[in-house]
């Protein structure tokens, strides 16, 4: 009898902790949604309105972005590198906004390196902890910060360019995250992200390429050149999803940072954004903008 009863005992102990967890996912689905339905409008409104409101959301949000990732690499101390990462970061949007693409992306490349080259060849005092994930964080956040405002230009359908990219990024987190939850299976990259399945990389792809087809009807574009193209970028924004996953494994935290309910930081919320953009950029230089795509 003695032996039952701290079986039972054992029994509970093990389950309360899954029974919080499970009455937890409404509440931390509802913030994810609440959450999406603040910051979705924001984006769509400076995407539709363009400057000056674009160009001041997307300085605000890399270097919202940029200050995460050196909290991120810095053991939770922004310090004297973290400026240096928010500085060259803010400098190249403002630069591009305001003067030339192409001198902003001059400029998030001269940042890394010299970020990179101090840290490892500075003085004591000029060193910096993680000068390579500090100078990567340069080049991911800042590169697809002055390309976004590249495509946002008026003599590239900037504005319909934006809004697709959006709604492709938007449906494959979307179904990825519902796909996820509801069937699981096997794990796309335990090692990286424990929580990722194939399940969901399919989904993420499958609602990406509706995504895709609406905005090929709503744009009077060709299905096939806009459906395509979505799915494979599904792919890729996922792919950028697991890289912040194996920079947050690689220094022990969960979330970036904890300003968005739900979603943690805002680097989170914007990773697979940050992995589309440059793909969009190559696709555009090479094909054109996406209302002429055949």
């Amino acid at each position: 009898m003695p032996n039952s009863v701290a079986a039972n005992a054992a029994t509970v102990r093990r389950l309360v902790p899954a029974e919080r967890v499970a009455a937890a996912a409404p509440s931390s689905l509802a913030l994810r949604i609440l959450s999406s339905l603040v910051l979705a409008p924001v984006a769509v409104a400076a995407a539709w309105f363009g400057w000056p409101w674009l160009p001041i959301i997307v300085a605000f949000a890399g270097a919202v972005m940029a200050w995460e990732w050196a909290k991120l690499c810095s053991g939770g101390k922004l310090g004297e590198s973290g400026h240096t990462v928010i500085g060259f970061v803010l400098f190249a949007i403002v630069v591009a906004a305001f003067f030339s693409v192409h001198a902003g992306i001059a400029l998030v490349a001269v940042g890394a390196a010299v970020i990179w080259a101090f840290g490892r060849w500075g003085t004591r005092s000029e060193r910096m902890r993680e000068p390579g994930w500090l100078a990567a964080g340069v080049l991911w956040i800042g590169l697809p910060c002055v390309l976004l405002l590249w495509l946002a230009r008026p003599e590239g359908s900037g504005r319909a360019t934006l809004l697709w990219v959006f709604a492709i990024v938007w449906a494959t987190d979307i179904g990825a995250y519902a796909f996820g939850r509801l069937i699981g299976g096997r794990r796309l990259a335990p090692r990286w992200s424990p929580g990722k399945t194939w399940a969901g990389l399919v989904g993420g792809v499958v609602c990406a390429a509706l995504a895709g087809w609406a905005a090929a009807g709503l744009l009077g574009a060709p299905v096939l050149p806009l459906v395509l193209p979505s799915a494979g970028l599904a792919i890729i924004g996922q792919f950028g999803d697991l890289a912040e996953s194996v920079a947050k494994r690689r220094f022990g935290v969960k979330d970036s940072s904890g300003l968005i309910p739900g979603h943690g930081g805002l680097l989170d919320r914007l990773d697979g954004l940050l992995a589309v953009i440059p793909a969009v950029a190559l696709l555009t230089l090479i094909g054109g903008n996406v209302l002429t795509w055949r």
